[in-house]
């Protein structure tokens, strides 16, 4: 794979690190028909990124090679070696007007060669390691409410909350209105607590069609990574979300490029247990005893092997998936395993992107599995 960048894309692509390097620790770059994808996922499968730049973005856009040898140019590379290429911005912009990615699988490189000024050639050659497909799942068209507008509005309402603020909750109010405020838990002392919030008007936005009294938690440090990106190119942000546990998608589209940031959502107690499946990967859902002890298969990010032409395929070492052997089954087991909680789920219930992987509120109500120190006897003394 081989590509040029020019004059101020490359600093365009620059920020597009920037932003995923919030989430992610590993970055995943794919050469595709389309364009050339940069995606990263959290450690904890709550939060996915994805950037696609068409080939009209670039100066020079070669997939190179037939079909069979393109499968073996997906990589993964450490997010920190591929920031440090593109670390400071303003010298991005001011010395930098071409930018070379070349991709060697044989010789197991990524080379990233940028043309600056005065002749002078900066070549990083970071090592990389074939990987499989990360890809989520999700569908904005089923997603109840959207709201749509300029980023500027956004980011301008974000910088009330400080810094440190984990979570904020977004709501829909009367009158078309669009409320932000800090997430409090509830066991939290009302008289030690600070409750920041604000709302923006209707007109603030392009279009709003969101549901009466809706609202959604999500994460505030992944947001604002994509509001920065968004605001300073200048492109409009599309919120699409459903009910509390569910998945929030933005998204943000160019002629271009094609950004979407997935973050997961808190669920709400007082909603329904089972709501209906209006968005994520529903149609993938699986009987409880095959997946009973494996709640990595209820994660955000889905990879399809890179070795799909063999049967022995490796697991990914990223994302194991286990089947149990139907052969060692046992009929008492199964029914234990399908009321069995894997542990006690955290106080702050965040699901994952396509499956609820924490206990429903209005599930049972099994006590949580402990370790036995010392067995009951069998005989009587």
């Amino acid at each position: 794979m081989k590509c040029v960048i020019t004059g101020g894309n490359v600093k365009v692509l620059g920020r597009a690190v920037h932003s995923l390097s919030r989430i992610g620790d590993e970055l995943y770059l794919e050469p595709t028909e389309s364009g050339l994808s940069l995606c990263t996922v959290n450690s904890s499968r709550s939060a996915f990124a994805s950037f696609l730049f068409a080939p009209l973005f670039f100066q020079l856009y070669e997939l190179g090679g037939p079909g069979p040898e393109r499968e073996l140019q997906r990589c993964k590379v450490h997010m920190k070696s591929f920031l440090g290429v593109f670390r400071s911005l303003p010298s991005l912009e001011k010395t930098v007007w071409r930018c070379l990615i070349l991709l060697k699988p044989q010789a197991g490189c990524l080379v990233l060669q940028l043309h600056c000024k005065y002749g002078v050639t900066k070549t990083h050659k970071l090592t990389f390691q074939e990987c499989e497909r990360l890809q989520a799942v999700f569908d904005t068209q089923r997603c109840a409410s959207s709201i749509t507008g300029p980023a500027r509005v956004l980011a301008e309402a974000v910088v009330h909350f400080p810094q440190t603020l984990a979570e904020v909750t977004l709501e829909a109010g009367p009158s078309g209105k669009i409320g932000l405020r800090n997430y409090v838990e509830e066991e939290a002392e009302p008289s030690e607590t600070m409750v920041t919030e604000l709302w923006l008007a209707k007109d603030e936005f392009q279009a709003v069609a969101v549901a009466p009294g809706s609202r959604i938690t999500f994460c505030l440090k992944e947001f604002r990574g994509l509001l920065t990106f968004a605001e300073v190119s200048n492109l409009p942000l599309t919120i699409h979300y459903d009910a509390p546990g569910r998945p929030v998608i933005f998204t943000l589209e160019d002629a271009v490029l094609e950004v979407h940031l997935v973050l997961a959502t808190l669920s709400d107690p007082e909603s329904d247990p089972q709501p209906p499946p209006t968005n994520g990967a529903s149609h993938l859902t699986a009987p409880l005893d095959d997946f009973a002890d494996d709640l990595e298969s209820y994660m955000i990010a889905m990879e399809t092997s890179a070795y799909e032409g063999g049967s022995g395929a490796p697991p990914s070492p990223t994302f194991p998936l286990r089947t149990p052997d139907p052969t060692k089954s046992d009929p008492e087991e199964e029914e234990e395993e399908e009321g069995a909680v894997p542990g006690t789920p955290p106080h702050k219930k965040f699901r994952s992107l396509f499956f609820g992987s924490v206990l429903t509120p209005g599930g049972p109500s099994l006590a949580p599995t402990q370790e036995v120190l010392a067995e009951d006897s069998d005989g009587e003394y």
